[in-house]
């Protein structure tokens, strides 16, 4: 059976349902990964739902998705939370049955973030949990590289975010 077109696109305000059953999907596959909990998101009202669905129409941070038909099977998020550092990757995920093959859908999210940071800065940073080596795999193998500098997991005591870095100009 051939999949649908695997559509790349940032999210707006309308999409808030699907960002919602998303982001909780994300939460309960991997919960060290996202710096929230299912429980918290769990209750979030329909005002903050909307509020993460429209980060994709900002001019200051994106949100991009992968849908195949009606089926949200990926997103990343980048923001520049200061000039000195640049843009931050954030929030990546992509739902199992879509994950490895090539990263397809991955590599294509991936693709949209770093022409979007680009625009920003020369580098696009990221931070990823110690105990996430499949997350770290992707990453190295896509040009990122540990910078050195991390910072304790704030969900988690004792665990550590690495930050990685890589080049786009």
């Amino acid at each position: 059976m051939t999949r649908p077109e695997l559509v790349i696109r940032t999210t707006r305000e309308d999409d808030w349902r699907d960002v919602r059953d998303l982001r909780l999907e994300m939460l309960r596959d991997t919960p060290i990964a996202f710096g929230d909990t299912f429980d918290r998101a769990s209750g979030y009202d329909e005002a903050e739902w909307r509020v993460r669905a429209k980060r994709g129409e900002s001019a200051v941070q994106t949100v991009i998705v992968a849908i195949e038909g009606d089926r949200w099977v990926g997103t990343m998020g980048c923001y520049v939370p200061d000039a000195a550092t640049g843009p931050l990757l954030v929030g990546v995920y992509v739902t199992p049955d879509r994950r490895g093959g090539g990263n397809a859908v991955a590599d294509a999210l991936l693709a949209e973030i770093e022409r979007w940071a680009s625009a920003r800065a020369d580098t696009l940073r990221l931070e990823v949990h110690e105990d996430n080596p499949r997350a770290r795999r992707y990453y190295e193998r896509r040009g990122f590289t540990y910078t050195g500098h991390s910072r304790p997991y704030e969900l988690e005591a004792g665990g550590l975010e690495l930050e990685m870095v890589k080049r786009l100009r």
